[in-house]
């Protein structure tokens, strides 16, 4: 009997002072708490925002439904925030240990803050969208992931600074390391400046028909912080640093309005000049009045100059349409009506030829 009181005052001893100096029933009813805000965790996912998903997709904008599901993460770790909170409040710690209980609730919110910021940035770009005038789609794209990066950093601090981690002398080590990185990625830094140039002038955006003479000639797929992704026509792929942007000239084939068309066609030098005539006048009224040539932006058909062993004529027109597929069936339609007019007055297309005459003694 002795040996019993003595156990189940042992384990009444033991109950009472329990862990860190809180009763373990205190720790069993917190515990309570805390699973009872996990379950309750389960339903904000499960109920809220499965209801504010349906709401956001009855609308046509995608801003709300942008934001719901920025959210979700926040909402559902909110409850642990909270569930903590109260849990490590109904239990009485001893001085130092509710020390440490308070800093992890602190930092606890402090991520659930800066989490939240981090989330909310993402809705933002759906509201800068309207300044597509003044901001390219991938420079806002860019200024969201810089926001992003930096309130992480912030964020991070913020954690670091309460559990007494200053973050002076990191920031200090970093610079240092920074300027050796610095001197070591000057073509990092260059291609940078140039990205940021290149979006802020606008000179192409993803989806554009883009030629640099001598290095590529393809479709852009990505604007990168140091190269761009150009998809070139044999379906390969090219990244480019974008400093080649910056120093070479850029021609955004995609925002032509007028296909030019310029030939030079070849006629036999004994092209009649009545057959000359005639073979001009009807290749200029075909342009001026066919559907598919803009005549007010300029045209040109002359007997231009005599070659080696032809008459050359050089003809310019631009097109109405801005689509090159369409262009090449104007051209070959084009190509068509100069041979059936060159044919039908008589004359012949000429071909690099040499006469050798044999002086008789």
């Amino acid at each position: 009997m002795e040996l019993f009181n003595n156990f189940k005052s042992l384990f009444l001893s033991v109950w009472e002072r329990g862990i860190l100096g809180v009763d373990i029933l205190e720790i069993l009813i917190g515990i309570g708490i805390f699973l009872i805000f996990l379950v309750f965790r389960g339903i904000i996912s499960k109920l809220i925002i499965k209801r504010l998903e349906n709401i956001a997709k009855r609308t046509t904008n995608k801003l709300d439904d942008s934001f719901v599901y920025a959210i979700e993460g926040p909402a559902r770790f909110l409850p642990i925030v909270i569930g903590f909170f109260i849990a490590s409040y109904y239990m009485s710690f001893s001085e130092d240990s509710r020390e440490i209980v308070d800093t992890i609730n602190r930092t606890l919110i402090t991520i659930f803050i800066f989490w939240f910021m981090h989330q909310i940035i993402e809705p933002i770009s759906y509201v800068l969208s309207g300044l597509n005038k003044i901001l390219t789609r991938e420079l806002i794209g860019w200024i969201i992931k810089s926001l992003k990066i930096l309130i992480f950093i912030l964020g991070l601090a913020a954690v670091l600074e309460l559990w007494g981690i200053k973050i002076g002398p990191i920031i200090a080590g970093l610079g240092l390391f920074g300027v050796a990185v610095a001197l070591g990625a000057q073509d990092l830094f260059k291609n940078l400046i140039s990205g940021i140039l290149v979006l802020v002038e606008k000179r192409f955006k993803i989806g554009d028909w883009i030629l640099v003479e001598g290095i590529i000639e393809g479709i852009v797929e990505k604007i990168g912080f140091r190269s761009t992704v150009i998809r070139k026509f044999d379906k390969s792929i090219a990244i480019i640093p974008n400093f080649q942007f910056a120093e070479n000239a850029v021609i955004n084939i995609s925002q032509t309005t007028n296909w030019i068309i310029g030939w030079t066609i070849n006629l036999q030098y004994d092209s009649t000049v009545d057959q000359l005539k005639a073979i001009r006048s009807e290749i200029e009224d075909y342009i001026k009045k066919h559907e598919d040539y803009k005549p007010e932006l300029g045209y040109a058909v002359r007997v231009d100059s005599f070659a080696e062993s032809s008459i050359d004529m050089y003809i310019r027109c631009f097109t109405k349409t801005d689509d090159w597929d369409e262009w090449l069936a104007v051209k070959e339609r084009l190509a068509i009506q100069i041979k059936q007019i060159v044919e039908k007055n008589g004359a012949s297309f000429a071909f690099p030829s040499q006469s050798i005459y044999v002086e008789k003694k």
